[in-house]
């Protein structure tokens, strides 16, 4: 589930600056579909159903943007990467949105030369153990053998806490987060490591998810974010600002039941600017006015999105936590639609 290490970090970077001059907006309008390159399968986050219908999280994301940019929610692309291939998916112009549980990283926004929208899921990098190891530290895994996703940042974060616990551990290489699932059930690692909404999501899918459980340590930052080309402001500010829609429309109660009526006009004005019906944001984005409205539409407010993909009533069950609007103590903060 994670984050590329910066081997060709140059030539991606290279690519990424010739395809932003494109114009990723007028594409996409052009195309009438929007390509987004999303996780090659981590249920709650991105991953077909039963009819191979894609779901989740970062899913919805995708789906706010092209109701935005096209009014149709479905109008998707979607387009599976795994740790080493989404950067250079997204510098050649193969995806015009990566929303990927990608970690928001200096070196990537500046080196890479792409452009982070902002954080849609603050998470950190944590273990599984199968219960019957009897560990109930991260600290206790001296000498133990870690299953770990390469190409990802999750190699180095392993790598610094157990020097800087000085312990000992062997790594086992993995692609993907199916195949770390299963080498880990077939015992070939003693814990598997990525970031703890991965780890939630990959014991929910287990026969037994009580047998096996989550250590106590987060043993890093990693602010997930989805990221689009550097050098095309216009389409990254669409992007921004449609994430940025879903998080204010729950902090002002507005949500895919209610849109619909509160569009007709309200007292609020930060709702009504929100929604289209006074000001021209809409116009500025180079959008209908009424683009938020079909953002908020396609999936739900940010909440919404929450509850009914990852959230404590569903197999995943996280709890909000850090990702709680900054009124309920949590980290979730639009800036004013104004």
């Amino acid at each position: 589930m994670k984050k590329s290490v910066l081997l060709g970090a140059l030539s991606v970077a290279g690519v990424a600056a010739g395809v932003a001059s494109a114009g990723t907006l007028d594409d996409v309008k052009a195309r009438g579909k929007l390509n987004c390159g999303v996780t090659t399968g981590l249920v709650g986050f991105a991953a077909p159903d039963a009819n191979g219908e894609w779901k989740g999280f970062d899913v919805d994301v995708c789906r706010a943007v092209a109701a935005a940019v096209l009014g149709d929610g479905s109008a998707v692309e979607f387009v599976p990467t795994t740790g080493k291939t989404r950067f250079t998916a997204l510098a050649s112009g193969e995806i015009d949105l990566l929303a990927r549980n990608t970690t928001w990283t200096f070196s990537r926004d500046v080196d890479l030369k792409f452009e982070f929208v902002g954080v849609n899921y603050y998470d950190g990098q944590g273990f599984l153990v199968p219960k019957e190891l009897g560990v109930s530290s991260a600290k206790e895994l001296d000498g133990a053998t870690v299953c770990i996703q390469t190409g990802t940042t999750t190699e180095l974060n392993l790598a610094d806490f157990f020097r800087s616990n000085n312990i000992s551990y062997e790594p086992v290489p993995i692609e993907t987060n199916a195949e770390g699932q299963q080498q880990y059930l077939a015992g070939a690692c003693d814990a598997y490591t990525t970031d703890a909404s991965g780890l939630a999501s990959t014991r929910a899918t287990f026969e037994d998810p009580s047998a096996h459980v989550i250590l106590p340590e987060i043993i890093s930052k990693e602010p997930l974010a989805p990221l689009v080309r550097h050098g095309d402001n216009e389409w990254g500010d669409v992007v921004r600002w449609t994430l940025n829609a879903l998080i204010a429309a729950e902090e002002l109660n507005v949500t895919s039941a209610n849109v619909g009526e509160l569009a007709a006009g309200t007292e609020n004005p930060e709702i009504n600017r929100l929604l289209g019906t006074e000001g021209t944001l809409g116009e500025m984005l180079g959008l209908d006015a009424d683009w938020a409205q079909k953002a908020i539409t396609a999936g739900g407010n940010y909440g919404e999105i929450f509850a009914k993909n990852i959230g404590e009533t569903t197999p995943i069950g996280l709890a909000r936590g850090l990702n709680a609007q900054w009124t309920d103590g949590g980290l979730l903060y639009a800036p004013p639609f104004r």
